[in-house]
């Protein structure tokens, strides 16, 4: 009873995305588990939790594959939120910790 998540009226619900993943922490295949949430304004509004469908062979490739998921997570949600007129001006921003995956985000040069 004391505990939710408390929606308050803003001027401006902008888009935000966490991403995470841990690394082969499945024991019997080695997969790893991707996580992400959004929030919009100050609540959270879709989150997820899944196995990834390869092996990763290290934290950034899990990473990497996490954010990937998450990205098309936030073409959805933008795209809904365009259709019940909460378009989003601004680009959403996805948040991770893995410093070598967000360089290998920004780098298109030494990856497909």
């Amino acid at each position: 009873m004391d505990y939710g998540i408390h929606y308050y009226k803003i001027d401006v619900a902008k888009l935000v995305g966490f991403s995470d993943s841990d690394w082969g922490s499945n024991i019997h295949d080695r997969k790893s588990t991707s996580g992400n949430c959004f929030s919009l304004g100050l609540g959270l509004i879709s989150w997820c939790s899944k196995k990834q469908k390869v092996v990763a062979l290290s934290s950034t490739e899990a990473e990497y594959i996490a954010m990937t998921h998450a990205s098309t997570q936030v073409l959805w949600l933008r795209k809904l939120l365009e259709e019940i007129g909460e378009k989003q001006v601004d680009p959403t921003i996805l948040y991770s910790d893995n410093m070598s995956a967000i360089q290998l985000a920004y780098n298109p040069i030494h990856h497909k």
